[in-house]
């Protein structure tokens, strides 16, 4: 066999694309540098593609058990277990709330059992002097609903912009509430904000909400400091490095005392903030010990510890009181599932067998992005992740569902692949890695109905068909854009019943720029889109705008009445729940996000929104959207009435 031969077969027993199509719809196959080094960061031994027999087979000579790393007992039912001709002396599934169900042998596979509680158990077995072991994810097949489903409308917006005449140099969960409130009186059940996880807030900071410490903690620029710590917050933008001097500066003097003590993972959290204090940002230069997971007392700032655990333990007391408030009152927050973090965040060194190596995750060329997408994070190994059980996906999720109502996992195709970039090489050079859908499904599905979530995956841009597959069999639902909707052939249809209705999201324009193309004159400044290719850019917009239009019955030059029966035809589909972005209420035309460009370049989660809280909520012309939206829900008795789950 041929080096190159060999390269292929190491590639697809690994995972590994070596050909697809891009967003483009071009054919690619995987230049072999690009394999090489995606299959050694998976673990294979090589440096160049003469490697590759050598490593196919070291991958043949491994000799392999009977059970995989991971089993998913869909609705509790294990599947079967093929035992080949081997005796087995010892079966039996050992459950996550103690207790043990035995497991005979029938012939050459494991007997059937009664189906199993939902949860993470293990399958243990013995067989000639060998042990093995297995988890078992044990989930109802289909995610966690209502038992009453209703005809649902709130708001999607950032947090940090919410900012009222109180507000500190960002919003706070003050704000959050008061945003709540404000949407249920005018009866919405929701506000889904963009993930509130920590973030570096320290000179150079990193704002965006998509690239995070951690996805196991909360950020500690959303708490609640009362008004007597409030200062004059700049007007023009959202300023985190004097919003974390704000925070510090109101919990310089508060003790623990009087709150619960820090779990493990806070109190290791906590301490690895205070080496990044001392020791740098970037662990990867610390010294051998405290990059390795165990820093010393002298490598620790003692007050930056402190103030960690302390903010932690705050937020998580606030979002909870918080959460039993709301839901007093029949309201939820709905959160967003970041599906990275950032490379020189808490979770890539706790758990740094788990991140694959000299990777970023990203996307190749589409439309929006014809160079590709790098998105700066490191990706997850697949099968490090099924040895663990998954059991990061599961804490980083519950994380986000014991406060949500609603949980939206951001780039939901990463359940099935992912695109890796080798560092130093081309955006467009990357190539896609499987991971294993069902057993991650699975752990969705249950953490969904442990913490009484619903979910919604973001399954926009180029998606693969399991995608499309699983999200209804696991009553997840999709989401459909009318920019999107639009921008497509044929007739344009209203969302369906198994799709969340957005006008658009915090990566694509405010609606009032999309009419107008304000953003495509923007992505040729930062360098997005050729200027040569903005002709044909704007007769595409154009088309979509006049199309979307003429469905509506409206004129394309009156924004705002565009707006009003855009958001009565969303609100008169089939969709579960109509989410449009707040800032459309008053025809905001800058975006908080241009994806593809570096916050150092263009002020990216930085910016505030034009009207404060306070105006928003007495402005006539909002006031009377709002209701035509509520309106077009249909009334109250209705909306709240008993309706047939439609996917």
């Amino acid at each position: 066999m041929d080096e190159l031969t060999a390269l292929a077969a190491l590639a697809h027993r690994m995972g590994v694309y070596t050909e697809y199509v891009d967003g483009l719809f071009r054919p690619v196959t995987v230049q072999p540098e690009t394999l090489v080094r995606v299959c050694a960061a998976l673990g294979a031994e090589m440096d160049g593609a003469s490697d590759a027999p050598a490593a196919l087979r070291a991958l043949d000579s491994v000799e392999r058990g009977l059970l995989p790393p991971v089993l998913v007992a869909w609705a509790g039912i294990l599947p079967q277990v093929d035992l080949t001709d081997r005796k087995v002396t010892r079966a039996e599934v050992v459950l996550e709330a103690g207790g043990v169900v035995p497991v005979a042998q029938e012939g050459d596979r494991l007997g059937a059992i009664p189906p199993l509680p939902s949860g993470y158990h293990a399958l243990v077995i013995e067989h000639s002097g060998i042990h093995e072991r297995c988890t078992v994810i044990s989930s109802p097949v289909r995610s966690w609903r209502r038992p009453e489903s209703h005809r649902s409308w709130g708001f999607a917006a950032e947090l940090a912009a919410l900012r009222s005449s109180r507000s500190r140099s960002v919003a706070d969960l003050r704000d959050l509430e008061t945003t709540c409130r404000w949407v249920g009186a005018h009866g919405g059940d929701l506000v889904m904000v963009l993930p509130l996880l920590p973030t570096f807030n320290r000179e150079p900071a990193e704002p965006s909400p998509y690239s995070p410490v951690s996805r196991l903690f909360w950020s500690e620029l959303i708490l609640d400091l009362e008004q007597n710590h409030r200062t004059s917050a700049p007007p023009d933008r959202l300023d985190v490095t004097r919003a974390d001097a704000e925070v510090r500066a109101a919990l310089s003097g508060r003790t623990l005392d009087g709150l619960p003590g820090p779990d493990r993972e806070l109190a290791r959290y906590a301490r690895f903030r205070g080496a990044q204090a001392l020791l740098g940002r970037n662990w990867r230069e610390w010294p051998a010990d405290a990059r390795s997971g165990q820093p010393s007392a002298a490598d620790v700032d003692p007050e930056e510890e402190r103030f960690h655990l302390l903010a932690q333990l705050l937020a998580r007391q606030q979002l909870g009181e918080l959460r039993q408030r709301l839901e007093t009152d029949g309201f939820r927050l709905g959160l967003d599932l970041a599906v990275g973090v950032h490379p020189d965040g808490y979770d890539t060194w706790s758990r740094q067998e788990l991140f694959a190596g000299a990777m970023s995750v990203g996307a190749p060329p589409d439309g929006g992005f014809p160079s590709g997408q790098d998105w700066g994070f490191l990706p997850v190994h697949p099968e490090i992740s099924r040895r663990e059980g998954h059991r990061y996906l599961a804490a980083s999720i519950g994380h986000q569902m014991a406060l949500a109502g609603v949980l939206r996992v951001d780039h939901v195709m990463a359940w099935t692949r992912l695109y890796w970039i080798p560092h130093g090489m081309g955006k467009h050079e990357g190539t896609y890695v499987s991971y294993p859908a069902e057993e991650l499904f699975a752990v969705l599905c249950l953490e969904s109905h442990r913490n009484h979530c619903e979910v919604a995956g973001e399954n926009l841009g180029t998606v693969p068909p399991e995608i499309d597959e699983a999200l209804p069999r696991h009553g997840i639902w999709g989401m459909f854009l009318a920019q999107f909707e639009a921008a497509g052939e044929g007739e344009i249809s209203s969302p369906a019943g198994s799709e969340i209705a957005m006008v658009g999201t915090h990566d694509t324009p405010l609606l009032s720029s999309w009419i107008e193309g304000g953003d495509i004159g923007e992505r040729i400044r930062y360098g997005l889109l050729a200027p040569e290719e903005e002709a044909e850019v704007r007769a595409e917009r154009n088309r979509a705008v006049e199309r979307l239009a003429a469905h509506l019955d409206c004129p394309v030059d009156d924004h705002r009445e565009f707006l009003e029966r855009l958001l009565v035809w969303l609100g008169e589909s089939d969709s579960p729940l109509v989410v449009p972005w707040i800032e459309d209420l008053w025809l905001e035309k800058v975006r908080v996000n241009l994806p593809g460009t570096p916050s150092s370049i263009r002020p990216n989660w930085q910016r505030p929104m034009r009207m404060l809280l306070d105006e928003v909520l007495v402005d006539p012309e909002v006031e009377r959207i709002v209701r035509r939206l509520s309106d077009s829900r249909g009334p109250d008795d209705e909306r709240h009435a008993n309706l047939t789950d439609q996917d």
